[in-house]
């Protein structure tokens, strides 16, 4: 099954969809025009439901094949980053401080080219609910669906995500069993101490020097607390003290991520951040207290739902261009939430030689949208 003669006619209106998209970005839960847009588009292709306003402005939609079989769920996210754009191109981001630098524009209209030719076809058996979902990038869009009832309203057995990856050819599907993508949490550690002059240090307890060795201390939680054979990241990203050059201040933040692909490894790395940075600012006299939120879970893909991805993948551009043993990725998805509900699969699908992902030069690779919507309908097919 290559790529479907019908959808090939359908491009200059889907890529004109993607183009609308990217022009207009809206960032998290304040996805209200994208929304609209999809529930419009998804109520012209005569879907048997369309629901809105799930998870907060996410969009469900319903599709019956010709005969019984399961109900299986395809999502696609929406939402945009807060960059300023610099492609150039003519569809542009036109609102300042917003850019698709993710690629959901393009995830966003492969699923609606996928769910108008299911609509009109209906050569599949069971159900197919195409989900479009808000705040990937950080708003846990996919747990605020979850909870509002998307695996309860419609009996979802099987949930399916794919997205693109620059640097990898045209149409090349990656993916793999088990652990794919990190949990992807964010910590605050704020030191509170003594300050005063910093002529007479002796004086004081100073949390930027607490800070600094907090910050070196971090480092053992990966290199003597982790195994070798394990995957985790601890990254300081902010520290944030001092106003004056002549002050010892009261006050430090640090702040990073913490990231792993083991569930149980996920809670070790949250323990030890907290024993080492209470101790270590313990033994300098100062207070700590650490926050940890957690942004979302490890991408597990169940064997059995990736066998049949891969499969449907291949059927669209050969096994040569399946990668069924691609490296696990320290990036996270907060697609996460449904896959911990349902088993499922995500893939990847390469974007060519593009800018890299969340790069103000980047943009979706529009020849890969008839490759992925073939890939969706081969999924729902099989």
């Amino acid at each position: 099954m290559p790529v479907l003669n019908r959808i090939s006619s359908w491009l200059p209106d889907i890529i004109g969809w993607r183009h609308d998209f990217h022009a207009h970005p809206e960032l998290m839960y304040d996805v209200h025009r994208t929304a609209a847009r999809v529930a419009d588009l998804l109520r012209s292709f005569d879907l048997d439901e369309v629901a809105t306003g799930i998870g907060q402005t996410g969009v469900v939609g319903v599709i019956r094949g010709n005969r019984p079989g399961p109900t299986i769920a395809l999502r696609a996210d929406m939402d945009a980053l807060p960059m300023q754009e610099a492609t150039g191109l003519p569809h542009a981001s036109t609102t300042e401080g917003k850019m698709h630098a993710c690629g959901h524009d393009g995830h966003t209209a492969m699923l609606l080219g996928a769910a108008r030719y299911l609509a009109e076809t209906r050569d599949f058996a069971g159900c197919i609910v195409v989900v479009f979902q808000p705040a990937e990038e950080g708003g846990a869009g996919g747990l605020a669906m979850a909870n509002d009832g998307l695996f309860d309203r419609w009996p979802i057995e099987q949930v399916h995500a794919m997205h693109n990856l620059p640097g990898f050819a045209e149409g090349q599907f990656l993916t793999r069993p088990g652990a794919l993508l990190a949990s992807a949490d964010t910590f605050d550690i704020h030191i509170s101490a003594k300050g005063g002059h910093a002529a007479w240090p002796h004086t004081t307890a100073d949390p930027i020097v607490a800070a600094g060795q907090i910050i070196g201390a971090l480092q053992t939680i990966v290199s003597r607390g982790t195994s070798p054979l394990a995957s985790a990241v601890v990254s300081v990203t902010k520290v944030q003290a001092g106003t004056a050059y002549n002050v010892i201040p009261g006050s430090a933040i640090i702040s990073g991520t913490l990231r792993s692909l083991d569930r149980d490894l996920r809670d070790q790395l949250e323990r030890r951040l907290d024993e080492i940075a209470t101790g270590v600012g313990r033994a300098l006299g100062c207070d700590v207290a650490t926050k940890v939120d957690r942004i979302c879970g490890v991408v597990v893909n169940d064997p059995t739902c990736t066998d049949r991805a891969a499969a449907a993948a291949a059927r669209v551009v050969g096994a040569s261009m399946v990668n069924v043993a691609m490296e696990p990725l320290m990036g996270g998805d907060d697609f996460a939430f449904m896959s911990e509900r349902r088993p499922g699969s995500y893939v990847f699908v390469g974007n060519g030689n593009s800018s890299g992902l969340h790069t103000v030069t980047y943009d979706f690779n529009d020849a890969i949208i008839p490759i992925g919507i073939s890939y969706w309908v081969a999924l729902a097919q099989s």
